[in-house]
Protein backbone atom coordinates (compact mmCIF):
# COMPACT_ATOMS: atom_id res chain seq x y z
CA UNK A 1 0.00 0.00 0.00
CA UNK A 2 1.55 3.23 -0.85
CA UNK A 3 2.28 5.88 1.41
CA UNK A 4 2.05 3.16 4.36
CA UNK A 5 4.84 3.40 7.43
CA UNK A 6 7.07 0.65 7.70
CA UNK A 7 6.01 -0.76 11.54
CA UNK A 8 9.64 -2.25 11.37
CA UNK A 9 11.76 -0.61 13.63
CA UNK A 10 14.53 2.10 12.34
CA UNK A 11 18.27 1.20 12.11
CA UNK A 12 20.26 3.88 13.98
CA UNK A 13 23.93 4.48 13.02
CA UNK A 14 25.88 0.78 13.64
CA UNK A 15 22.49 -1.09 12.52
CA UNK A 16 21.17 -0.24 16.58
CA UNK A 17 17.75 -0.28 16.62
CA UNK A 18 15.62 2.36 17.51
CA UNK A 19 12.59 1.84 20.10
CA UNK A 20 10.74 3.99 22.16
CA UNK A 21 11.82 4.42 25.33
CA UNK A 22 9.70 1.96 27.89
CA UNK A 23 9.53 -0.45 31.08
CA UNK A 24 9.03 -4.37 31.34
CA UNK A 25 10.05 -7.14 28.78
CA UNK A 26 8.30 -5.36 26.06
CA UNK A 27 10.51 -2.91 24.82
CA UNK A 28 13.45 -5.05 25.62
CA UNK A 29 11.62 -8.22 23.75
CA UNK A 30 10.98 -5.46 20.87
CA UNK A 31 14.49 -4.19 21.06
CA UNK A 32 16.43 -8.24 20.94
CA UNK A 33 13.82 -8.94 17.90
CA UNK A 34 14.75 -5.58 15.71
CA UNK A 35 18.78 -6.05 16.22
CA UNK A 36 20.09 -6.76 12.99
CA UNK A 37 21.68 -10.36 11.74
CA UNK A 38 23.19 -12.61 14.32
CA UNK A 39 23.09 -10.02 16.89
CA UNK A 40 19.66 -10.81 17.61
CA UNK A 41 20.53 -14.14 18.55
CA UNK A 42 22.87 -13.28 20.63
CA UNK A 43 20.43 -10.68 22.27
CA UNK A 44 18.21 -13.14 22.95
CA UNK A 45 20.97 -15.19 24.76
CA UNK A 46 22.02 -12.76 26.82
CA UNK A 47 18.45 -11.44 28.04
CA UNK A 48 18.02 -15.44 28.86
CA UNK A 49 20.92 -15.42 30.57
CA UNK A 50 20.26 -12.30 32.54
CA UNK A 51 16.53 -13.54 33.52
CA UNK A 52 18.00 -16.63 34.23
CA UNK A 53 20.79 -15.57 36.75
CA UNK A 54 18.73 -12.67 38.46
CA UNK A 55 15.19 -13.85 38.58
CA UNK A 56 13.18 -10.66 38.73
CA UNK A 57 15.31 -8.60 36.95
CA UNK A 58 13.77 -4.87 36.38
CA UNK A 59 14.15 -4.29 31.78
CA UNK A 60 13.82 -0.97 30.23
CA UNK A 61 14.66 0.40 27.26
CA UNK A 62 16.08 3.63 27.56
CA UNK A 63 18.69 5.58 25.08
CA UNK A 64 17.89 2.81 22.41
CA UNK A 65 19.77 0.09 24.56
CA UNK A 66 18.18 -2.43 26.87
CA UNK A 67 19.00 -2.05 30.62
CA UNK A 68 18.31 -4.64 33.33
CA UNK A 69 18.40 -3.87 37.15
CA UNK A 70 17.08 -3.86 40.42
CA UNK A 71 13.56 -2.26 41.30
CA UNK A 72 14.75 0.63 43.76
CA UNK A 73 18.48 -0.20 43.46
CA UNK A 74 19.10 1.28 39.81
CA UNK A 75 20.64 -0.59 36.37
CA UNK A 76 23.52 -2.77 36.73
CA UNK A 77 23.88 -3.88 32.78
CA UNK A 78 23.44 -2.60 29.63
CA UNK A 79 24.26 -3.49 25.88
CA UNK A 80 24.10 -1.91 22.63
CA UNK A 81 24.62 -2.82 18.78
CA UNK A 82 27.86 -1.47 16.65
CA UNK A 83 28.44 -2.40 13.39
CA UNK A 84 30.68 -5.02 14.42
CA UNK A 85 29.62 -6.24 17.98
CA UNK A 86 27.41 -5.65 20.88
CA UNK A 87 28.88 -3.28 23.25
CA UNK A 88 28.06 -5.04 27.19
CA UNK A 89 28.35 -2.60 29.48
CA UNK A 90 28.35 -3.03 33.50
CA UNK A 91 27.99 0.19 35.23
CA UNK A 92 29.89 -0.75 38.18
CA UNK A 93 32.35 -3.39 36.34
CA UNK A 94 35.76 -2.12 38.17
CA UNK A 95 34.29 -3.87 40.95
CA UNK A 96 33.84 -7.43 39.67
CA UNK A 97 35.97 -10.13 39.69
CA UNK A 98 38.00 -10.72 37.04
CA UNK A 99 37.28 -7.13 35.94
CA UNK A 100 35.40 -7.34 32.34
CA UNK A 101 38.24 -6.69 29.69
CA UNK A 102 37.77 -2.86 28.13
CA UNK A 103 37.75 0.43 30.20
CA UNK A 104 35.60 3.01 30.02
CA UNK A 105 35.63 6.70 30.36
CA UNK A 106 33.84 6.49 33.54
CA UNK A 107 36.35 4.76 35.95
CA UNK A 108 33.61 2.37 37.14
CA UNK A 109 32.15 1.20 34.20
CA UNK A 110 33.66 -2.08 32.35
CA UNK A 111 32.74 -2.95 28.88
CA UNK A 112 32.61 -6.53 26.71
CA UNK A 113 32.38 -6.44 22.94
CA UNK A 114 30.95 -9.28 21.62
CA UNK A 115 31.95 -10.16 17.81
CA UNK A 116 30.16 -12.43 15.44
CA UNK A 117 31.10 -16.24 15.60
CA UNK A 118 32.52 -15.75 19.03
CA UNK A 119 31.50 -18.05 21.50
CA UNK A 120 30.13 -16.28 24.44
CA UNK A 121 31.50 -17.73 27.75
CA UNK A 122 28.24 -18.14 29.92
CA UNK A 123 29.53 -18.73 32.94
CA UNK A 124 31.96 -15.81 33.07
CA UNK A 125 28.81 -13.63 31.66
CA UNK A 126 26.46 -15.06 34.97
CA UNK A 127 29.68 -14.95 37.12
CA UNK A 128 29.83 -10.76 36.28
CA UNK A 129 25.78 -10.41 35.91
CA UNK A 130 25.55 -11.94 39.24
CA UNK A 131 28.04 -9.86 40.68
CA UNK A 132 26.90 -7.04 39.29
CA UNK A 133 23.13 -7.63 40.24
CA UNK A 134 24.44 -6.96 44.06
CA UNK A 135 25.89 -4.00 43.61
CA UNK A 136 24.62 -0.45 43.95
CA UNK A 137 23.22 0.45 40.55
CA UNK A 138 23.11 3.25 38.10
CA UNK A 139 20.04 5.76 38.84
CA UNK A 140 19.39 6.97 35.00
Amino acid sequence: MAGKKSDKPVLLSGGNPQIPKGYGDGPVKAYIAAMPGWKSEVGRRLDELIEKTVPGVHKAVKWNSPFYGIEGDGWFLSYHCFAKYIKLAFFRGAALDPVPPIASKTAETRYVHIHEGEALDEALLAGWIGQASKLPGERM
